[in-house]
């Protein structure tokens, strides 16, 4: 497969933006939107778009959002960012991973997941009058972006709605998203979201 640099795809995107657009930004959690959230607004307006059936159990769905309207409250943009939470159904994520249940992380099963919330994000998208959309998982060092780009790209054919491509780790991305987290102390979980990578980090853990 041929290395992509998805960072330079991005540079070329906003270098050709002739004035403002507006961006569903999936988001996962504060640390995550943390620095795509500082490098992104001063091109767009935002929407955070929350959807993550795959999170369990439900207090940590609850944490994780209400640690990002938080950080939304507190973090100052150039321009405008708003919040959207959908519908909170794990059967969502379940239905979607079913018979891969088994398999481990960065598999099969966690393509499916970021397929599942990106599709709902490109759909809202498309419905609501957006110009683009994107997720911020690929700034997570653990997240495969060949995979993310690459559903992206097919939803925005999909849906006939523009995907931002991106691959926020690099440039330092993800340090940034350290640092962010650690000037606003934002709760970081340890371990992805869905029950199976929790048990993971149990097993690893104990």
């Amino acid at each position: 497969m041929i290395n992509v640099n998805y960072q330079e795809i991005l540079d070329k995107i906003l270098e050709g933006l002739k004035e403002k657009k507006r961006l569903l930004l999936h988001a996962c959690c504060a640390p995550c939107s943390s620095y795509v959230l500082e490098y992104l607004s001063n091109y767009f307006d935002i929407t955070i778009y929350y959807y993550n059936p795959n999170i369990a159990p439900d207090l940590e769905y609850n944490r994780r959002m209400n640690e990002l309207k938080r950080f939304l409250n507190e973090f100052k943009t150039k321009n405008k960012v708003e919040f959207i939470e959908e519908e909170y159904n794990p059967n969502d994520f379940y239905t979607a991973i079913s018979g891969l249940e088994h398999m481990g992380e960065k598999s099969p099963r966690c393509y499916k997941c970021y397929e599942l919330r990106m599709d709902k994000a490109a759909r809202y998208a498309k419905e609501n009058g957006f110009d683009y959309f994107t997720t911020t998982l690929s700034i997570s060092p653990y997240k495969n972006s060949t995979w993310i780009n690459v559903i992206g790209e097919k939803l925005q054919d999909k849906y006939d709605i523009k995907y931002l491509y991106a691959d926020f780790k690099k440039r330092n991305g993800y340090k940034r998203s350290l640092e962010l987290s650690k000037e606003y102390n934002l709760y970081r979980q340890d371990y992805c979201g869905c029950i199976y990578s929790k048990e993971a980090r149990e097993k690893v853990n104990n």
